[in-house]
């Protein structure tokens, strides 16, 4: 049987247990703030870290891109779309990156492109048979499997991973409301890990993957009718419906088309800036209407970017002036100087001669005008004769 006493004993044990546990407990965390919070005083670093520069140059940019006349051919298109974000970034904050082709544009294989397939299919052949051997075998970025041929290497991934992604996309398509939410959020891992790898492993059915790669770089890419300028008068009319809603203050053009031309005027009407990538000849009439024009060797080497920064400044410069330069409007005048407006009030000087003739006759004087002076002889004889009395 526990007595009373024993009970209190391990009551006292466990608190005092409890306090002590709390009391580490607050040490250690006060140590730990105190870590984080102070800087180091010791080291010879620096207290002030190194902060990225926010990018103060506020324009609102868009990115038009015509790819029935500037497709990226010899080039990735992956690899040109960052390209071209990172130098309109440097004008303003993109905002909108439009690209327009038609279908015959997005499934079209270049030739170079063309030239890498043959290679990869001989290789391949030639590794089947056993006449070339891959040291490093082929691994399976899905699973983690390895394969000494990469043709036993995209048998598997056709097999099994596209099967499997097929499974949940369908399973996504037919689901509605909030099981279509879950389903979305259980496998966007799973699709983004296959995604990356089938780029590398298959080859794309229809065309090289033009759109998908503009997509993954964020590009709105829309496709249009099969037909002569279809892709330029939807790109045209897209940007006047940006420039009338005021989306944008900087155009970015990507292409050599003269058709562009009165849009780009209409855009210099505006009063906004405007950018073409592509028209680099001495010739171009793309070229002589926009502010800069930059080309696709600039863009890949990264000039194009370090000259945007002499472009924006003057940019700078020419709306400070702007904001100086003095213009005649009548009809702004006329509003703030309106005749009808303005109140009449009666000055002094209108009743300056009524004021002078109630002045009192001693201090007139007839003898002259004002502006004959005197000489110093008659000053003596004046006197005399004002204080000569009265007989």
């Amino acid at each position: 049987m526990v007595s009373f006493g024993s009970c209190s004993i391990y009551r006292r044990t466990q608190n005092r247990f409890f306090m002590s546990s709390i009391l580490k407990f607050r040490s250690i965390y006060g140590s730990f703030k105190w870590f984080h919070s102070k800087p180091n005083w010791g080291s010879g670093a620096s207290v002030e870290t190194a902060k990225l520069e926010p990018n103060r140059n506020h324009n609102r940019v868009g990115v038009f891109w015509d790819l029935d006349n500037k497709p990226p051919n010899p080039i990735p298109p992956y690899e040109v779309a960052n390209k071209l974000r990172i130098v309109a970034s440097s004008f303003g904050v993109v905002r909108h990156m439009v690209a327009y082709a038609n279908s015959h544009t997005l499934s079209s294989v270049p030739h170079t492109v063309r030239q890498r397939r043959k290679e990869k299919e001989l290789y391949n052949h030639l590794e089947s048979k056993g006449v070339i051997k891959h040291n490093v075998p082929h691994v399976c970025r899905v699973c983690g499997r390895k394969f000494y041929t990469n043709e036993k290497l995209v048998n598997h991934f056709k097999q099994l991973h596209e099967s499997e992604h097929m499974k949940r996309v369908n399973q996504i398509a037919s689901a509605r409301g909030s099981r279509r939410v879950k389903l979305v959020a259980k496998y966007s891992m799973k699709m983004d890990k296959y995604k990356k790898a089938a780029r590398d492993i298959l080859t794309p059915k229809v065309g090289y993957g033009l759109a998908d790669e503009l997509k993954r770089s964020g590009f709105w890419v829309q496709t249009v009718l099969n037909m002569p300028q279809a892709a330029d008068r939807a790109l045209e009319s897209h940007m006047v419906d940006m420039m009338d809603h005021r989306r944008v203050e900087c155009i970015v053009l990507v292409s050599d088309d003269y058709d562009f031309a009165n849009v780009l005027n209409e855009a210099k009407l505006r009063c906004l800036k405007t950018v073409v990538i592509g028209d680099t000849s001495d010739g171009g009439v793309l070229k002589r209407i926009a502010d800069a024009a930059f080309s696709w060797e600039e863009i890949l080497m990264g000039k194009a970017k370090k000259e945007a920064v002499s472009v924006v400044e003057n940019w700078k410069d020419r709306d400070i002036l702007k904001r100086l330069e003095w213009t005649y409007n009548p009809e702004v005048d006329k509003k703030k100087f309106d005749p009808a407006d303005m109140v009449i009030e009666e000055s002094e000087d209108e009743n300056i001669e009524d004021i002078c003739d109630d002045v009192h006759d001693d201090y007139k004087d007839d003898r002259g005008s004002w502006w004959e002076l005197d000489s110093d002889e008659n000053v003596p004889n004046e006197r005399q004769e004002k204080h000569t009395p009265f007989v």
